[in-house]
């Protein structure tokens, strides 16, 4: 049974349905969601040809955006669902396993692949990171969009991994 589930969204097909699958089981298991996103990491070479006030805005801009994100996100969660959001300013990776270490969460749930640029591996580079290294079990979720006789149909697998040992 899950008390604590940490959701990861970033406003990809793959991040939408991990929400609704985590939404399912937060119901069916009456499990406090905790929705975590991570403004994008913005390449250095972003920084190298604008001046420093493009790149604040820029990194703002980012920080709207995941804040948008966070509050769709919400929005889809029923009221009877206990919800609360974490955003961070920092690199994803690290941001995520740390919350995952302090957060108390049973199951931490995410997409196979975000909106970056890794977009065409099987599995993104986040998820592989987190479902390897996360002291927690780690469901990810596959969306994949499937042509069927001209009419779009959307698929969703789902891949679970038990916790590694520390």
């Amino acid at each position: 049974m899950f008390h604590d589930i940490l959701v990861a969204v970033d406003g990809s097909p793959d991040a939408e349905q991990a929400l609704i699958q985590a939404i399912d089981l937060a119901e069916s298991q009456h499990a406090k969601l905790t929705l975590f996103s991570s403004a994008p990491e913005l390449p250095a070479v972003a920084y190298a040809s604008v001046s420093g006030d493009i790149a604040v805005k820029l990194a703002d801009s980012a920080e709207q955006e995941t804040e948008k994100i966070l509050k769709q996100a919400v929005d889809r969660v029923p009221e009877g669902v206990s919800v609360r959001t974490v955003q961070s300013g920092e690199p994803v990776r690290p941001a995520l396993i740390g919350e995952i270490d302090s957060g108390g969460y049973d199951l931490v749930i995410m997409g196979s692949r975000g909106r970056g640029s890794m977009r065409a591996m099987l599995l993104g580079s986040v998820s592989h990171y987190i479902l390897h290294h996360s002291p927690v079990p780690v469901l990810i979720v596959h969306s994949e969009r499937q042509e069927h006789s001209g009419e779009a149909h959307q698929q969703t697998s789902v891949s679970a991994a038990p916790a590694e040992p520390s």
